[in-house]
């Protein structure tokens, strides 16, 4: 019996460390199990250069998409973004009238005014037009339904959770002998949108801060800030250790409607220390998993105060195997 095919059209590379990347990864490996096949259309299929403003997103000239997606022949199709790759497939299902489901992952609207100063009026009726069609759209929490509901986005608007590998994010990697000092740690993205500077500029008491991530204000803000430690990129369990010996995961971003960043924390017994916004505000457990206030100095102080083991424990809501069976009963056959 051959494997059922769902084709995911995504502006991002396999390489690129994000949420989307990392939900995809994820996704196809459940799949595989279940009895699907994920075949990937991407950057890497076609001539790409970086996005003006955002180098970690390629754009691309995706000439010939529509051979590629005849020689795959998917049973489904997912549009997962909605850049150059995913615009290409969509135009093309539309014009052949095969059906279809898309996502909606970042808050599309309020990063390209940030980055590239485009005003969000322009942006979301772009989002409207691009989904029109979709016959259900994925996205990342019930407040994200709402945002997207109140910006014109009709038809099915459904909440889509995340997962953590509990193979690599865990508590145990903890060091029994802890620093006198309070770790500060934030993961993802430095750039712009990320809110960086109110993280940095963080005055805790006896607390040392540690910057894991790479980005275009990497540069300035080690010149800015030399008490920082800046750590790069990294990724599996070299990643896991920085979760597991932080005493608090700073989240300051006003724009993520997710951040996997935080639910990785949180398997590793991290609480966490965010703003009152979307996607904190569906992720963190009040006074369970970390603290939300406008304050992130009280926010910090709160989080010192919670039970390790109970953030650990309450992190296994977030499971990629549900993430994968949300995904599956939502996809549409193409015909």
């Amino acid at each position: 019996m051959s494997l059922k095919k769902i084709l995911i059209a995504t502006d991002n590379t396999p390489d690129q460390i994000n949420g989307v990347v990392t939900t995809y990864r994820n996704i196809a490996e459940h799949a595989q199990q279940d009895g699907y096949q994920i075949c990937f259309v991407d950057p890497d299929n076609f001539p790409s250069m970086p996005a003006p403003g955002y180098d970690a997103v390629d754009l691309s000239w995706p000439w010939g998409i529509s051979d590629i997606i005849d020689d795959i022949n998917p049973d489904y199709i997912h549009i997962a973004t909605e850049g150059p790759v995913g615009l290409a497939t969509r135009m093309l299902c539309d014009r052949r009238k095969w059906r279809y489901n898309t996502s909606y992952h970042t808050n599309f609207a309020e990063a390209l005014k940030k980055l590239l100063w485009i005003p969000e009026s322009w942006s979301w009726w772009y989002i409207r037009w691009f989904h029109r069609h979709s016959g259900r759209v994925l996205t990342t929490t019930s407040a994200m339904i709402d945002t997207l509901q109140q910006h014109g986005i009709r038809g099915d608007v459904i909440p889509w959770t995340r997962g953590v590998d509990r193979n690599i994010f865990n508590p145990d990697l903890r060091r029994s002998l802890r620093d006198p000092e309070i770790t500060l740690l934030y993961v993802g993205r430095v750039s712009p949108e990320k809110n960086l500077q109110a993280f940095c500029d963080l005055k805790y008491p006896n607390s040392r801060k540690i910057i894991v991530g790479d980005g275009p204000m990497l540069s300035k803000l080690k010149e800015q800030y030399s008490n920082i430690e800046f750590r790069g990129f990294l990724t599996g369990r070299d990643l896991a250790r920085e979760y597991a010996n932080a005493d608090v995961f700073v989240f300051p971003s006003h724009w993520d409607t997710f951040g996997i960043v935080m639910i990785e924390s949180m398997a590793c017994g991290t609480p966490v220390a965010a703003f009152p916004v979307t996607g904190p505000n569906q992720v963190v457990e009040q006074g369970i998993t970390g603290y939300l206030d406008h304050n992130l100095y009280q926010a910090v102080d709160q989080c010192l105060g919670l039970d390790r083991t109970q953030v650990y424990q309450a992190s296994h809501k977030w499971d990629w195997h549900r993430a994968w069976e949300i995904f599956r009963d939502n996809l549409i056959k193409k015909s």
